[in-house]
């Protein structure tokens, strides 16, 4: 408890905290809930095609979707009422402990039920578990890092006012103008993730903006054009990175793409 209170409570990081409780677990228990509807369906639709039941027999199972008037209501409806209402009390009522922390969490329930559909919103057609429902995966774990992010940061750039007027504002506008060049060059390079992460983190943007470029990037198109072994290299590099992500999303979808195993 004096943990919680000197490290999270006493820097003001509670809310970043339980907002981030509240997404990994509503993420989680959200994959495993749609995960196991879909296993179920398919397991009914087998059993159909070899005439051993009804596809359409409603399931007894407290896990199922959600219909109203006959209409099936996406899990993002309620993610996104739940962002506005807890962000809206905030803004109103700018509460203090423990209801600040209370409605953080709802607002990264929130956050993970409506992201979880991002695809949707996309596309505006239902690719939950299609190709084209990894762009949810890619949604979630970019808002993940982003608060994990907030969560350790000092400051959104990095450097906070006590530091600035402890090297003199000079040193400090140095620093901060080189910081954001190389979050730029490393946004150029198509690691736009990274650059959001290396504004709290200079570390990240300075090893990034020093490291090839995405072959579709700006700076690919830009600059190694000219240059085919380095686009080569390039290329292969992405195509790992692509392999590596491809299989993490897969894994953080729980049930992943494609028929269910």
């Amino acid at each position: 408890m004096d943990w919680y209170t000197g490290s999270v409570l006493g820097t003001g990081r509670s809310g970043a905290l339980w907002l981030l409780v509240g997404f990994v677990v509503t993420y989680a228990v959200t994959r495993w809930v749609t995960t196991t509807i879909r296993r179920r369906t398919e397991r009914a639709a087998a059993r159909a095609a070899a005439g051993h039941a009804d596809p359409a027999q409603p399931s007894r199972s407290p896990i199922k979707d959600v219909h109203i008037g006959g209409v099936h209501v996406h899990h993002q409806v309620w993610g996104i009422l739940l962002v506005l209402l807890s962000g809206l009390l905030v803004i109103r009522f700018d509460p203090g402990s423990p209801w600040l922390e209370v409605l953080a969490a709802a607002f990264g329930v929130g956050a993970a039920l409506a992201l979880d559909e991002f695809a949707l919103w996309l596309h505006l057609e239902d690719v939950y578990w299609s190709e084209e429902g990894r762009k949810s995966i890619d949604a979630v774990m970019i808002a993940g890092v982003v608060v994990v992010v907030l969560l350790i940061g000092s400051t959104p750039l990095g450097v906070d006012r006590f530091e600035a007027e402890a090297g003199g504002w000079w040193t400090f506008t140095v620093v901060l103008v080189v910081h954001l060049a190389l979050t730029v060059v490393t946004a150029l390079k198509g690691r736009v993730v990274l650059a959001l992460v290396g504004l709290p983190v200079p570390s990240i943007a300075l090893f990034v903006a020093f490291r090839l470029a995405r072959p579709e990037s700006f700076w690919a198109r830009r600059f190694y054009r000219d240059k085919p072994k380095k686009l080569a290299r390039a290329r292969a590099r992405a195509a790992r990175l692509d392999g590596l992500r491809r299989r993490v999303r897969d894994a953080v979808s729980f049930g992943g793409f494609g028929p269910a195993g």
